[in-house]
């Protein structure tokens, strides 16, 4: 019986003492809480939140606003929207190895990827300028060029050509040559039957490129140092592949010896050939996009993400198609 007394006296004061240092420990707790400055909490909950929204547009969805109107119609400059970074396999960090995804890139999705021109800096320049950028809600972009202005880290175009496709353009339209087949398709008609449903913006009239082949004709002949022998386009109306097109054709023509002429030529002719693991992403303003018809097709290691929704201006908001 005294030993059962005894124990059950020792766990009483055990436990009283647990009580009392928890107490305590929570008490001196709150006194340092409410010792705190108020702007020192102010900036730890800001940090807070600047980490967890870098780890949500790192792996989960971005936030990401249109700078250019290269996607007019669909997307306009100013444009607020979400990215799905999850669907496509996010960055482990920026720059360094993809985590596997849900699948790959569709034809016909609206995504984000890394600019080809673009130079990195390293993973830790992109986190300290992205922490910088979020912390001061916008207002502070470390990442610029030589003449200070922002450096354009990620595009946002249409995945129009998947792996297997060849693709060339013609007085400014698409067209497709699909696996298999000998027999060029013009996006429009392909549209038509069903193998999408995306706008294609036009700047450039079908009746002004008669004037813009003349102008590279003229052009040719002002390199062959001959007088040109019509009148050349309005220079605000213009068409580069069409003009060169014209001007290389021409030169290809009169110097069938200077392969760099009839291999450029051939090129622009027979189109760009689109790899496996690649998409060709275009705007869906044609005429005024620097897309893939520059810079090549994107690998799907430098896909980033699907543009999901619009979230500002609420005028605008809703899903992208």
């Amino acid at each position: 019986m005294d030993e059962n007394n005894g124990f059950y006296s020792a766990l009483q004061l055990f436990t009283e003492r647990a009580l009392s240092a928890r107490k305590k420990k929570h008490l001196a707790a709150r006194l340092k809480q409410q010792s705190k400055h108020w702007l020192r909490d102010w900036l730890e909950a800001i940090l807070w939140a600047v980490c967890m929204v870098l780890l949500i547009n790192q792996y989960l969805f971005q936030m990401y606003r249109i700078p250019s109107g290269s996607m007019s119609g669909t997307l306009e400059v100013g444009d607020m929207i979400f990215v799905n970074k999850l669907v496509y396999g996010p960055e482990l960090l920026p720059g360094i190895t993809k985590l596997p995804g849900f699948r790959k890139p569709e034809r016909g999705e609206v995504v984000v990827f890394e600019n080809p021109a673009y130079l990195g800096k390293g993973p830790v320049f992109t986190i300290l300028q992205q922490f910088i950028y979020m912390a001061t809600l916008t207002m502070v972009d470390i990442d610029r060029d030589e003449n200070g202005d922002p450096r354009v880290h990620y595009l946002i175009k249409r995945a129009v050509g998947v792996g297997g496709d060849t693709m060339r353009i013609i007085d400014g339209n698409m067209e497709f040559r699909f696996r298999g087949s000998g027999e060029w398709l013009p996006e429009a008609s392909f549209l038509a039957s069903g193998g999408g449903a995306y706008p294609i913006r036009r700047l450039v009239a079908q009746a002004d490129y008669a004037g813009i082949e003349q102008a590279g004709v003229n052009a040719a002949y002002l390199d062959m140092g001959i007088s040109p022998i019509g009148a050349s386009a309005n220079t605000a109306i213009y068409d580069e592949f069409a003009f060169s097109g014209a001007r290389l054709g021409t030169l290809a023509a009169a110097y069938p010896h200077q392969l760099r002429f009839v291999h450029e030529e051939r090129k622009l002719r027979q189109g760009w050939y689109i790899p496996e693991e690649r998409v060709f992403t275009l705007g869906d303003n044609r005429d005024n996009s620097r897309d893939a018809r520059w810079y090549g097709a994107v690998s799907h290691k430098k896909v980033l993400g699907h543009a999901l929704f619009i979230y500002w201006p609420l005028s605008r908001m809703g899903s992208i198609r």
